[in-house]
């Protein structure tokens, strides 16, 4: 993938192959969100920001029967080129058009990406019955904290115009809940945990990070600065990020389950 290909996740321009072969961890580390769902046999469950469709299949295995929607056609091209047995659907979290029938939805490491979280919410109240439950785990407050701050340090020394992007949602426990609770839930869950996450791959682990998720710092800019922009945030990020050969990025995740009410 040369830099000129970025996956940019403001749009539907994600490599599924890059996704599967060097970010794995995004969907194996979903144990703990996985067991919070709970799904059982029977069950209508939405998996909102499937990808590529592991855990869609994982909780289709508990004997659910599971739709899959994501954004991006590629994902959903190798989703159900992977899982043909499954249904998934191209679809925007926040144009969410599966109204009222869903016991459950269930989203993995995707809302930290959509920056109205009011329209997401309203759209997941839509889709559940009535007593159903939302299970969610993604990127909370100081999320990628130490990351970012590599990355504004890196902008401002390769003279870079402006401030860096800030591309994501990381709301706070309260803040979300409070979200939840305006938008009819009660919320029965919450939990924000600190994850360090090693990227795997040695050096290469922080710039293929970038190329598949960074796409908000790097689009638009010559391929040359591209690099430069990448060797000055991997300069920044290494005294606290790179350890013992490989890279471990500051993750904090926020966990939810809330009940719709009426």
């Amino acid at each position: 993938m040369k830099w000129g290909e970025l996956s940019v996740a403001g749009n539907e321009l994600w490599d599924a192959g890059l996704y599967d072969d060097k970010h794995s961890f995004v969907w194996k580390l979903a144990a703990k969100v996985l067991d919070l769902l709970d799904a059982k046999p029977g069950e209508r469950i939405l998996d909102l920001g499937c990808g590529t469709g592991h855990l869609t299949a994982r909780i289709a295995e508990a004997g659910a029967h599971v739709v899959g929607v994501d954004r991006s056609p590629e994902m959903i091209r190798q989703a159900k080129q992977r899982y043909p047995a499954l249904r998934f659907e191209v679809m925007d979290a926040r144009e969410i058009a599966l109204d009222g029938i869903f016991d459950a939805v269930f989203s993995n490491a995707t809302l930290h990406w959509i920056r109205e979280p009011e329209r997401v919410v309203a759209g997941i109240r839509k889709s559940l019955c009535p007593g159903g439950r939302f299970v969610a785990e993604f990127g909370g407050k100081g999320n990628t904290g130490e990351l970012l701050s590599a990355v504004r340090r890196a902008w401002l020394k390769s003279g870079l115009a402006g401030t860096a992007p800030d591309p994501w949602y990381y709301p706070s426990l309260a803040q979300y809940a409070g979200l939840l609770e305006q938008h009819g839930f009660e919320v029965t869950h919450a939990t924000l945990v600190d994850r360090p996450t090693p990227l795997g791959d040695g050096e290469r682990g922080l710039p293929n990070w970038l190329k598949m998720f960074g796409g908000a710092f790097l689009e638009g800019l010559p391929e040359a600065t591209r690099e430069r922009l990448v060797e000055e945030i991997e300069r920044a990020s290494r005294p606290k990020l790179f350890r013992d050969g490989h890279w471990v990025v500051d993750y904090r995740r926020l966990r939810v389950v809330a009940k719709r009410i009426d």
